[in-house]
This record gives C-alpha cells, sequence and structure tokens, in this order.
C-alpha cells in the first residue's frame, strides 16, 4: 500500500509558516520531559493565583491543541478544515468538576454542541465525557456495584438523566454521540450506562458510540461480548477504539492498591489488541459502526488494508478515521484527500477550565516519545520544502 503519511504538504496545507514554526516549538518543549512538568505547575499556580497569564497560553498551548473558548469559537477552525475535506467533533473538554451547577452547565453545552452537529454537515458526531455529568465518587461507587445511600442514588438518578437526556437529543436529532472512556475503576458504570442508551437509541442505526481503550487486556473480549449482545437483541453497535489515556495513572494506582495491572504488559501487546478489534469490527459490519480514533500510522494502514480487502469504499458512513485536532495532521488530511471520513476532535473551552485537558495532552506526548518526535521530523521536512520552494 502507498505511504501517503509521509507527504508533508497536504498535512500542513491549512497552515502559515509560523503556525508551522509555532507547532515547532511546542513539540520541542512536549518532548522535554522536566519542562513539561515544569511548565504545568507554573502554569497552574498562575492561573490560580490569577496572573496574567491566559493570553500567553492562548496565543500558544491552547490555539494549536483547541478550537475556541466557545462553540461559536470553533466554527472559523471547524470550516477552515472542512475546506480539506476535515470535520470536526466539537469536544467541551472541561474536567474535574464536582457541584450540580457545574454538571447542568456540562449538561447544556454538550446538547448544544448536538444542535450544532445537526445544523452543519461539517460536524458529523458530538462527544461527551461521562464524568462531566457527574461525581468520579459516584461513578468509582457504582462501578464497584456498592449500595448506594438514598442521597447518593438521587444523585446517580440525576446522572443517568443527564445521559439519557443526551443521548435522546442525538437521536431525535439523528447525530451520532461518542461516549468517552475513563479510568478502569470508573469504567463499568460508564459501560454500564452506554449498554443501556445503546439499547433503548440503536434500534436503527449506531446513534450512541462506547469507547474501548485497547490496552486494557479485557477490552477485547468486552467488545466481542456486546457485539453478541447487539446481535442476540437487535441494535446496532457504535464502537469507538483508542489505546488508551491513562497508562501511567493506571499502573500507579494498581501498585498502590496491591492489585493485577488491568494495562497490557507491552505495546506489542496493546498493538495486536487493538487491530485485533480492527479486524473483528470490519468482519461484523452488519451490527457495527467504527470510529477508529488513533494518531498510529500502522493501524491506520491496517484498517485501509482491511477495507480494500472486503471492497468497502473509503467513504462507507460506517467507517470513521479520527485523531486529535493539533496532532498527526499528515494522517488527518492525508486521508481525507484520498476520500476517507476524518474527522478531528476539536476541544473548546474556557482556557482556565481546559487547562487540565491540555496538560494531559502534553504529559500523554511526552510518555509517547515516538508520537512527539514524528510530529517534529514531519514539521521539519515541510519547513525544509517551503525553504527549498521559495523563488
Amino acid at each position: 500500500m502507498e505511504k501517503i503519511f509521509n507527504n508533508t504538504e497536504i498535512a500542513f496545507s491549512l497552515k502559515t509558516d509560523t503556525e508551522l514554526e509555532r507547532a515547532y516549538f511546542l513539540f520541542k518543549m512536549i518532548a522535554n520531559e522536566p519542562l513539561v512538568r515544569i511548565g504545568t505547575l507554573v502554569a497552574n499556580f498562575a492561573l490560580k493565583a490569577h496572573l496574567p497569564v491566559e493570553g500567553l497560553i492562548r496565543a500558544t498551548v491552547f490555539d494549536h491543541f483547541c478550537g475556541g473558548v466557545n462553540e461559536d469559537d470553533c466554527l472559523k477552525v471547524v470550516d477552515k478544515m472542512f475546506t480539506k475535506g476535515v470535520s470536526s467533533v466539537l469536544d467541551y473538554s472541561v474536567e474535574g468538576k464536582e457541584t450540580e451547577e457545574q454538571f447542568e452547565l456540562a449538561l447544556a453545552m454538550i446538547l448544544k454542541t448536538v444542535d450544532f452537529a445537526k445544523e452543519r454537515l461539517a460536524i458529523p458526531f458530538a462527544v461527551f465525557k461521562p464524568t462531566g455529568l457527574g461525581r468520579f465518587y459516584l461513578f468509582e461507587k457504582k462501578s464497584k456495584n456498592e449500595k448506594l445511600t438514598v442521597q447518593e442514588q438521587e444523585e446517580w438518578n440525576r446522572v443517568v438523566a443527564r445521559f439519557d437526556k443526551i443521548c435522546k437529543e442525538g437521536f431525535d436529532k439523528d447525530v451520532p454521540l461518542l461516549v468517552d472512556a475513563e479510568e478502569s475503576w470508573l469504567q463499568n458504570a460508564v459501560d454500564d450506562l452506554t449498554l443501556a442508551m445503546m439499547r433503548k437509541y440503536n434500534s436503527k442505526k449506531a446513534i450512541v458510540y462506547n469507547t474501548f481503550q485497547m490496552y486494557r487486556c479485557d477490552r477485547l473480549d468486552y467488545l466481542k461480548k456486546i457485539k453478541d449482545l447487539a446481535s442476540e437483541e437487535g441494535f446496532y453497535f457504535g464502537v469507538k477504539l483508542v489505546r488508551g489515556a491513562y497508562m501511567e495513572k493506571e499502573r500507579e494506582r494498581a501498585i498502590e492498591l496491591n492489585y493485577s495491572s488491568p494495562i497490557c504488559e507491552t505495546k506489542e501487546m496493546t498493538d495486536r489488541n487493538y487491530n485485533d478489534a480492527l479486524l473483528f469490527a470490519i468482519e461484523n459490519l452488519e451490527t457495527i459502526a467504527l470510529f477508529l480514533g488513533s494518531h498510529n500510522e500502522k493501524s491506520c494502514y491496517y484498517l485501509m488494508g482491511l477495507m480494500a480487502q472486503k471492497n468497502i469504499q473509503p467513504d462507507d458512513k460506517r467507517i470513521w478515521f479520527g485523531q486529535l485536532y493539533g496532532m498527526s495532521d499528515n494522517i488527518s488530511y492525508n486521508l481525507a484527500q484520498e476520500g476517507y471520513n476524518v474527522a478531528k476532535y476539536l476541544p473548546f473551552g474556557p482556557v482556565k477550565d481546559v487547562m487540565p485537558y491540555l496538560i494531559r495532552r502534553a504529559e500523554e506526548n511526552t510518555s509517547v516519545v515516538g508520537q512527539t518526535n514524528r510530529e517534529l521530523e514531519l514539521i521539519k521536512t515541510e519547513r525544509e520544502r517551503r525553504k527549498n520552494n521559495v523563488k
């Protein structure tokens, strides 16, 4: 198969020279783990102390990885990417809230993104993070099947009602919903809720998608179990596949609490899990709709190869490729150029509130050295290409 992901002219066609230089600077910073740690501490301190740093953060890391401070702010980016065939998924990336008022605010914002998706061809999905709708403590307690107090049960009922309201809105407006994954000790509750919503709203097509973190040893078996349920009960199965976002935290917690880590021992095992899940999904497209969320070029090529073998057209609406805004443009834009369905996750929210998301992004990139080095290699190639093309 032709190696299309090396074409930097297509990958960075929307970036000005200034934006390309900013990207180079940011990934150089992210490649330096001690610098990321120090920068994170300084940024958090400055924001908590109300120092005037939001402008600096917005002009650098925020604008590179986020679409804007609100949904309207994102539209310029959405429209710009869509000129190259790359769609957007508006992601309200405010994390770690604890009050009912904050959860209701998140609900209202997510419902608004569903409206945006309904109105715009360039926004084919909506997305939400389950713990944006309720406290971590409740998700953990439900995941352990521990009995809730009367007050906790009332609180959980409100979480379920918010979850259901979003899914019903997606169903009513024909907007597919990507339900984000959480840490393993919270995920059982998310799985149960998402399965209930798939049973309720996926009778005619995949509206609700669950996210499977394939660095977990048990996820392939769970994926197959839910597919069997979908076939038996007559609902469609929305599957978003990712490798995972909480590896270090998962392993540290397992050591601290003295239990077996749910994470695969090696990257090779994770890669095998991921590609086995891709193959399983493609072999069961009569039931499954697939969203590949990956920055791994080999997995993208693997899915492209499977589609070619099965005579599945690149623009088959049951299959989408997805990457994060600000990363892996070589995958997103080159796939779109070849006619595949591609969507970028476009985070947004107030700068201060989105900082936990941005910090997580920086830490993930730091831990995956190959990814950061690949970004730098591609940017260098494009800088050189532009330099040589100057007349």
